[in-house]
């Protein structure tokens, strides 16, 4: 069956923005008259069709992207509504790397905020085309051309106005279109109002030709022939003054600006004008780069019909009706249901059952889909996000995406017995959908640790919990994942001898025990020439080491970079076994504490933080007195970046620290880097407390 649209005709693109900036209120509007959409929903009383989790809707906050499709002038357009918080940088992030383009949404009055700093220099990371949509214009202190000026300012970007507002706060009306110089009035404010155009009036007609001319100039600077006219006195037609302006948004020489108000229903139509007019469709992007299965070598993927079948999975959801959803972009080729896929990533076969196009949470099943669909899978076995599915006979791994480790982790603890068996599906359904999250047992305690992006994270994962899936549980203070390790080598000499009658157990073991390269965890080798020690009781000596090391030598955490030789040894005929010469493993590490000097160590994070230039000297500061090495400092863009290795022990609250200390306005990544000795007055601490 043939493709209901050509590829050109899509648009897939995302509205991205910091929080309360409207961004959910925008889609819906754009739902609404693009006919998607009968009752439109407000945010503020909890009926936004985009925000469809229950937690959403009370908060007010979008969390997961939803995807939708609607159609506007013969278009396609593929829209996915990413959060604004924080906490969930890493849906944005997931859902800038499968888009073509984005519209980012702009308080009138707050300006540049943030999150959106944060979101547009992930956007930039991927080179996506963009523009901005300043949004409230009826809010009390919009102010269009100071909007304009922190575009510029702080994000470093070259706004172009191809729209002017007509007044601002109440008396804000409809804006100028600097491409056909006519005025878009809207009477009224109701939904779906009428708007008219009219002759530019007289006291905005100079601001008018003013923007005009710095926006044809921008624009002709896209094509020679078109400068060489410009610049011969001819004034570029209204189509050729389109396609230079979605020229140069597409090669990120700039960002076309429009502005409205969603929420009182103007400006909405123009905007969709502009994502079709100037947002690249799938072909217009560079084709997606990936590494042939076999061969290793890179391969190429464009986006057409005609190449292998390639799609990535951008974000797993559990839809109550339909179960595991998994949401993928077809980057190239064509897909019917009932044939099978390789995911390359796991090296497993998927078959593909179920295909639904989605709108918000409502879904419409589909046979078939094409090179430049988003679409949403039912029933994958094992795929998870970043996964590539693709065409067994032309295996190809998509470029995965990048996820930052969590930051913060907290022991949680059923509190029944049926909690407990709810809690291990509810962990293992949160993880599959989002790989910022993390979870594992300790051994020691039992206990269940989570991890996240933060504490916003952490609170709407155990929420989800308790509504999803009904689990009851107690939630504890963030913790430090401390390990062991040794100084010095030392050689011990162990016998294990238990003789009372009936069959006796004997083992001598002699272990040289050592410090190992790091990263190198546990480290055994045997060094026995003839029989001291059969070869067939050499497994248990090493069985016997592993099984202590996660014990501890002095404060019970995990040990880590040990070299143990096995040196010499003896047995008895009758009395020796396997088990003997374990237990004798065992024994002798413990003795190890005495000859080895063993130290506790401490998780070392890689700190960058991303600050304007007037905050610089309070976050190093800052990062020195939380025992942090400054590593170096360079400025990007208009911010400054800081560079330090900090003890994890000393970065709980961090983020709360910075927002505050920065007015919100710095960001920082942390990545664990290493493990290193702690200083001496901590490790006694971190021992008299796990006494």
């Amino acid at each position: 069956m043939a493709r209901d649209y050509k590829i050109e005709d899509y648009r897939n693109f995302g509205i991205m923005a910091h929080i309360d900036a409207g961004k959910t209120t925008t889609t819906e509007r754009i739902l609404y008259y693009t006919g998607k959409s009968h009752k439109i929903g407000e945010v503020h009383d909890g009926a936004a069709t985009m925000d469809w989790m229950e937690q959403e809707q009370e908060r007010g906050i979008t969390i997961t992207s939803a995807a939708t499709t609607c159609f506007w002038n013969g278009k396609r357009l593929n829209i996915i509504d990413t959060p604004g918080h924080v906490d969930f940088t890493i849906e944005v992030e997931r859902s800038l790397r499968v888009l073509d383009g984005a519209v980012c949404c702009l308080d009138a009055n707050a300006g540049v905020e943030p999150q959106t700093e944060t979101v547009w220099r992930q956007a930039d990371r991927y080179k996506v085309p963009r523009m901005v949509f300043i949004n409230k214009m009826d809010k009390l202190g919009a102010d269009f051309f100071n909007c304009v000026k922190m575009i510029e300012d702080r994000l470093g970007a070259t706004p172009l106005c191809v729209q002017l507002p007509i007044g601002s706060e109440t008396e804000f009306e409809g804006v100028i279109d600097l491409i056909k110089m006519k005025e878009l009035v809207w009477k009224g404010e109701g939904l779906g109002a009428e708007w008219e155009e009219r002759d530019i009036r007289a006291d905005l007609a100079d601001k008018a030709a003013e923007y005009r001319e710095a926006l044809v100039e921008t624009a002709v600077e896209q094509d020679e022939a078109a400068m060489e006219a410009y610049l011969e006195g001819e004034e570029p037609s209204e189509e050729l003054l389109k396609s230079l302006i979605r020229k140069g948004c597409i090669a990120l020489a700039f960002n076309p600006i429009l502005c409205g108000t969603a929420f009182k229903n103007k400006g909405v139509q123009p905007l969709l004008d502009a994502v079709v007019d100037f947002l690249p469709n799938p072909t217009e992007v560079p084709a997606i780069k990936g590494i042939d299965f076999k061969t290793e070598e890179e391969v190429v993927r464009r986006a057409s019909d005609d190449e292998p079948t390639s799609l990535l999975a951008f974000k797993i959801m559990n839809d109550p009706f339909v179960g595991s959803l998994t949401f993928a972009r077809m980057y190239s080729g064509h897909l019917e249901t009932g044939i099978s896929l390789l995911n390359t990533v796991k090296d497993k076969k998927e078959r593909i059952g179920r295909m639904l196009l989605m709108h918000s949470n409502s879904r419409e099943d589909i046979k078939e889909c094409f090179a430049g669909d988003i679409v949403a899978i039912a029933g994958l076995k094992d795929t998870t996000t970043g996964d590539t599915l693709c065409d067994p006979m032309k295996p190809v791994i998509l470029e995965r995406m990048e996820f930052p480790d969590p930051v913060i982790e907290l022991a949680i603890e059923p509190k029944s017995k049926a909690d407990q068996e709810k809690l291990g599906v509810a962990l293992q359904r949160l993880a599959a959908e989002d790989p910022s999250f993390r979870m594992k047992t300790d051994e020691e305690s039992g206990q269940t640790i989570i991890a996240g992006m933060g504490e916003l994270h952490l609170d709407i994962l155990v929420d989800r919990m308790k509504r999803e899936f009904k689990v009851e549980a107690n939630v504890g203070a963030p913790q430090v994942a401390y390990r062991e390790s040794l100084s010095q080598k030392g050689l011990v000499d162990y016998t294990h001898k238990k003789q009372s009658g009936g069959s006796g157990q004997f083992a001598r073991v002699k272990i040289e025990f050592g410090p190992g390269e790091p990263g190198s965890g546990f480290v055994f080798e045997s060094k026995i020439v003839g029989g001291n020690v059969p070869k067939e009781y050499i497994p248990g000596v090493e069985k016997g080491l592993k099984s202590v090391m996660d014990g501890g030598l002095i404060a019970g955490f995990p040990v880590i970079d040990v070299h143990a030789m096995l040196v010499d040894g003896a047995y008895h005929d009758v009395d020796s076994s396997v088990l003997a010469f374990e237990i004798a493993a065992r024994a002798a590490f413990r003795e190890a504490k005495s000859h080895c000097a063993p130290k506790l160590l401490e998780p070392i994070m890689k700190v960058e933080v991303v600050t304007p230039d007037e905050y610089t000297g309070g976050v190093i500061g800052d990062l020195n007195s939380r025992r942090g090495q400054i590593a170096g400092q360079e400025m990007r863009g208009n911010a400054t970046v800081v560079n330090a290795m900090v003890p994890l022990a000393n970065m709980f609250g961090y983020v709360n620290n910075l927002r505050s200390a920065t007015q919100g306005r710095a960001q920082f990544t942390m990545l664990f880097d290493h493990y290193e000795a702690v200083p001496k007055a901590v490790e006694q601490e971190v021992i008299a407390k796990s006494a």
